[in-house]
C-alpha cells in the first residue's frame, strides 16, 4: 500500500469545494491498459495505450510497474539505454529502485520517492532493484511517466532531481474523505516539488470507500485519470473504472473520482494518478528512446548515441 499517509486527514489543509459558477470536467473516453514486460522482464501495464497523442499532449506514455511480489531472483530492472528530447518521472509507491546515468545522475528511492530525470539533449540511465531485493524477493510497484519537452527545450543540458517522500505537499478532499498527494504543479493552492519544464501537475490520491474527491484542475491544462487500483468512477456521469483503466477529461475547472463503498481486501482503498498539462501542440516524431520533431532528428539521436555523445557508462 502506499507509503504517503498521514493517521488523520483531518489534520491536512482542505481542498475547497467548487463554486457555483465552477464547471466539472466531462468524460470524453475510458481505456484499459494492456499487460506487458520492460526492461529485463518486469511486469507493466501500459496505461495510456489506445489514447490518441493528441489527447495525451503534452505526456508520451505511462507506465504502471507491478503491483508484483517478487520472489526471491525474481526483481528485474533495465539495461543501460539511452534517451533524448523528454523527461522521465519514476514514482516508487512501494518497493526499492536504484537509477544511475552518465551525467552523474543516480539514487535509490523508495516508498513515495520520484527521480525526474530531464534527458533532454542525451543521456544514458539504469534502472535496477538493489541487489538485496533480488536475492530477497520483496513488493514491486511504481509509475513511469514520460513528459515530452517543446521544441526549443529539447536540447536542454540534461538534469536529475531526487525528490523525497517527505517533500510531496499532502492536502485532503473538503470532507476529509481522500488523501491528494502534490508531486508536481499546483493544486487547490498548493505546490508539488517536481520542477517542470513543460507547465503540468501530477497527483497521487487515495478516496476513502464511499467517498468523493473533487479536485480543482487547471483550465489551461487537459486532464488524465488511472487507477492504480481499486473500483469506482469517475466524472459528475459517474462513469465505473477500475484498476488498470484510464479516463480522458474535458475542459473544466475541476474532475470528480469517486470511490465504490465496497473495495477488495487486497486493495481496501481507491488509488488513482491525476496528470495533466499544457499542450505543446507540436509534431511527434517517436522511435523507441527517442521523442523528437521530425524523422531527421530522431535518425540524428540515433547517430549521436552510436558515436558516443551521450556520454559513456560509468566503471
Amino acid at each position: 500500500m502506499p507509503a504517503v499517509t498521514v493517521d488523520d486527514l483531518t489534520t491536512l489543509a482542505r481542498l475547497p469545494e467548487p463554486g457555483l459558477g465552477d464547471q466539472p470536467r466531462p468524460v470524453w473516453q475510458v481505456t484499459t491498459a494492456p499487460a506487458g514486460y520492460e526492461g529485463e522482464g518486469f511486469p507493466v501495464r501500459r496505461a495510456f495505450a489506445g489514447i490518441d497523442l493528441g489527447l495525451l499532449d503534452p505526456f508520451i506514455m505511462m507506465d504502471q510497474m507491478g503491483e508484483v511480489e517478487y520472489a526471491p531472483g525474481e526483481p528485474k530492472g533495465t539495461p543501460w539505454h539511452p534517451h533524448r528530447g523528454f523527461e522521465t518521472v519514476t514514482y516508487m509507491i512501494d518497493g526499492v529502485f536504484e537509477h544511475q546515468d552518465s551525467h552523474g545522475g543516480g539514487g535509490t528511492i523508495t516508498n513515495g520517492d520520484t527521480q525526474w530525470m530531464t534527458a533532454g539533449s542525451g543521456i544514458l540511465h539504469i534502472e535496477t532493484p538493489p541487489e538485496w531485493l533480488v536475492q530477497n524477493g520483496g513488493l514491486f510497484h511504481g509509475i513511469q511517466l514520460w513528459v515530452n519537452l517543446p521544441r526549443d527545450e529539447k536540447m536542454v543540458a540534461p538534469k536529475y532531481q531526487d525528490i523525497r517522500s517527505g517533500q510531496v505537499a499532502l492536502l485532503t478532499s473538503y470532507d476529509a474523505g481522500a488523501l491528494v498527494r502534490v508531486i508536481a504543479g499546483q493544486v487547490g493552492g498548493q505546490a508539488g516539488p517536481g520542477s517542470t519544464h513543460t507547465p503540468m501537475a501530477l497527483v497521487h490520491a487515495t478516496v476513502e470507500p464511499g467517498a468523493r474527491l473533487d479536485l480543482p484542475w487547471s483550465q489551461e491544462f487537459n486532464a488524465l485519470v488511472y487507477v492504480l487500483n481499486g473500483h469506482g468512477s469517475v466524472g459528475t456521469d459517474q462513469r465505473p473504472i477500475h484498476t488498470g483503466q484510464s479516463a480522458v477529461l474535458g475542459a473544466g475547472d475541476y474532475l470528480t473520482i469517486a470511490a465504490d463503498g465496497s473495495q477488495e481486501s487486497r486493495s481496501p482503498k481507491l488509488d488513482v494518478i491525476v496528470v495533466g498539462g499544457k499542450p505543446i501542440g507540436q509534431t511527434i516524431a517517436w522511435a523507441g528512446p527517442f521523442v523528437m520533431n521530425t524523422k531527421s532528428e530522431v535518425l540524428q539521436a540515433f547517430e549521436d548515441y552510436q558515436s558516443g555523445s551521450f556520454g559513456h557508462i560509468p566503471g
